[in-house]
């Protein structure tokens, strides 16, 4: 039961909110950090420690209003979670994520059951699609098979779970939807009550040729590349387009199709040689040979953007969909709760 949900769990178990390194807008660093720091707790205080879970589980771990969740039901949550995280629970975290665990399949099964009583209906081609939409997560048929045999399931087992998986998306969607609209006096309350959430330090706009050198490279290897570069760096300052130089020869493969474009980034971003040297030219200026860890670069800085802070006018549309999915979180934990209320949950460990 409910094993492609446990899949979406493992996910959300394992995440954690981290301002991009990279992000493309002023608007989206300002509208993530505020997300990663939002969720913190109000105080200082440490959460009371969860109380131990036994060494061996029995075969039933809790029952909703009367209905078991069992070992097996829980070991196969937990062997998702652990793939998914890449490693099993390391032991002093053992306590805080069984229970927590334990408690997001106890609020599925309250959903399960509620779409039950509701005789919430998945009309038969959202489930083909759905299956459809799995399979073409993998390269071949067989790979998709061996998925299937390795989570001891069968098509038509995934088959019953995705209906109740879109039963529960359908339940909430129409249970939360008219609740969680974001009003602009809470975008404008947002903004004003979280000034240093948008404020956005100096930044530089620039692109640069690479040519890379192996860690392991030898003198004789790393004086061909630097005479390479030095070759390049004539051409640059003899008048020859940069893009088009960059586009040819760096060995950069994420920006080198872009004419060695970087976009935006901020102090600290690049590495330590490479930062300084683009921090320190002038809008239109070309650098001398950077060597890192990486090899030689050219560096031309585009654009430089004093600090400043944003705009709520910039940062809207991001901000209005961090505040969506924070509403749709607060309803859905209360439709939950409120589940959890109305509800017989024993919990047996």
């Amino acid at each position: 039961m409910f094993r492609t949900f446990l899949f979406s769990l493992a996910i959300a178990l394992c995440a954690c909110s981290k301002v991009p390194a990279n992000a493309s807008t002023n608007a989206a660093q300002a509208s993530s950090a505020g997300q990663s720091r939002s969720g913190a707790p109000g105080s200082g205080a440490p959460a009371a420690a969860p109380k131990p879970v036994p060494a061996q589980l029995p075969d039933v771990v809790a029952r909703v209003n009367g209905e078991p969740v069992t070992k097996a039901d829980f070991e196969r949550a937990l062997s998702t979670l652990e793939g998914r995280a890449g490693g099993p629970v390391p032991a002093e975290q053992r306590d805080q994520v069984f229970r927590r665990l334990l408690d997001q399949i106890v609020g599925y099964k309250l959903l399960t059951q509620e779409t039950q009583t509701r005789k919430v209906d998945v009309p038969a081609s959202e489930i083909d699609a759905r299956v459809k939409e799995i399979q073409g997560q993998f390269p071949s048929e067989a790979a998709f098979k061996e998925m299937l045999t390795a989570r001891k399931t069968t098509i038509e087992l995934l088959r019953a779970d995705v209906k109740q998986d879109l039963a529960v998306q359908k339940m909430i969607e129409a249970e939360i939807a008219p609740k969680i609209a974001v009003k602009p006096e809470q975008l404008a309350d947002f903004y004003a009550k979280n000034p240093d959430q948008f404020k956005q330090p100096e930044r530089v706009h620039a692109s640069h040729i690479l040519i890379g050198v192996p860690r392991d490279a030898d003198a004789a290897a790393k004086t061909q590349a630097h005479a390479k570069a030095d070759q390049i760096l004539k051409d640059v300052k003899a008048g020859k387009d940069f893009a088009t130089l960059a586009k040819q020869n760096s060995q950069d493969p994420g920006s080198a199709p872009n004419g060695g474009d970087l976009g935006f980034f901020q102090q600290g971003q690049m590495v330590g040689p490479f930062n300084d040297a683009a921090f320190k030219l002038a809008p239109g200026a070309v650098s001398d040979i950077v060597e890192t860890e990486f090899g030689f670069h050219i560096i031309k800085v585009i654009e430089k953007q004093p600090a400043r802070t944003v705009s709520l006018d910039e940062v809207k549309p991001q901000l209005e969909q961090f505040l969506l999915q924070r509403n749709r979180q607060e309803q859905t934990d209360g439709f939950v709760n409120g589940l959890r209320s109305k509800g017989k949950i024993e919990i047996l460990i």
